[in-house]
């Protein structure tokens, strides 16, 4: 699995279950950002309710026929065909959400069932769950997990890109336990309000069960605290984001009017306005994200 070194493209999951975050909108404007630095970018929406697909103007993608990214990710002998799947923007190009993902948690979760099973050979059990996929065959299944099926994706198209952007969905399962076990990093939407609170800490408990179901190591790149306002609740909850990750970058991002309308406008907010100030704060993100993953310096 590469995360981000020599031999790919750093891999970023933008995720939180917390629900109104804006952690699409950051993940859009950190691609956009990226993109800004002359940085060839894949933006991943794997969230079934396809908001960043529409936030891209790609409604159309959304409503597609089989075979989607839901094919890609449970059929093994369709992944090699996702690269027919990804659409061209003028920022990134985007691997599309489709409302057939509506049933990859279902799908996936008895994968990772099925990928437990074989390791004790309970084949009778395997062959009943088998009957409930749409997709999965125990044969697709290598190792004691299925959850690298958005890894193995991504291995058929990577090459062509310096960053994969993953826009995981606003709720605990096996799509963003896929979605976080494919990138290893993290950035981290959070709200500066008092019930974010729960929410990172829940976010740091599932990062922890991941990285013990998989043996694996989650980095967590950044947070963003996003529609910061000027009040004791947010410079409080800055205070606990900043003591919760001391050594992870905090960036803030003021409520601004602009980064909706450019959402509405199928952008981010370089193309949409880049006079904006909030773009500023993205295009640090950018900077540091290069920094990070040792990217060398695109000449103009």
């Amino acid at each position: 699995m590469m995360t981000g070194d020599d031999n790919g493209p750093s891999r970023i999951c933008v995720t939180n279950a917390k629900g109104g975050t804006g952690k699409t909108t950051i993940a859009i404007n950190v691609a956009g950002a990226l993109n800004q630095r002359g940085r060839d970018v894949l933006f991943v929406d794997i969230d079934p309710q396809g908001n960043a697909t529409e936030g891209l103007g790609l409604l159309d993608a959304y409503d597609a026929s089989p075979p989607t990214l839901f094919d890609v990710l449970t059929d093994a002998d369709q992944r090699a065909s996702v690269s027919d799947l990804i659409v061209e923007h003028e920022e990134m190009d985007v691997l599309p959400s489709n409302i057939d993902l509506l049933h990859a948690e279902h799908e996936l979760t008895l994968a990772d069932v099925i990928a437990r099973l074989q390791n004790s050979g309970e084949t009778a059990a395997i062959d009943a769950l088998e009957d409930l996929t749409l997709n999965i065959t125990a044969s697709d299944i290598e190792g004691p997990h299925a959850l690298d099926v958005l890894s193995n994706t991504l291995a058929h198209v990577e090459d062509e890109y310096e960053y994969v952007v993953v826009d995981s969905p606003p709720f605990y399962g096996k799509l963003t336990d896929a979605s976080i076990y494919a990138t290893g990093n993290v950035l981290v939407p959070a709200l500066t309000e008092a019930t974010s609170e729960r929410a990172i800490e829940l976010l740091m408990q599932q990062v922890a069960a991941l990285e013990d179901h998989v043996d694996t190591t989650v980095n967590t790149v950044g947070v963003v605290a996003n529609r910061v306002e000027q009040t004791n609740e947010d410079e409080m909850m800055l205070e606990w984001l900043n003591e919760v990750y001391p050594d992870t970058p905090v960036w803030e991002v003021r409520k601004r009017v602009a980064l909706q309308r450019a959402f509405s406008s199928g952008n981010s907010v370089f193309e949409y306005d880049p006079s904006v100030d909030m773009a500023d704060v993205f295009a640090e993100i950018a900077e540091t994200l290069d920094t990070r993953f040792d990217r060398p310096e695109v000449k103009p």
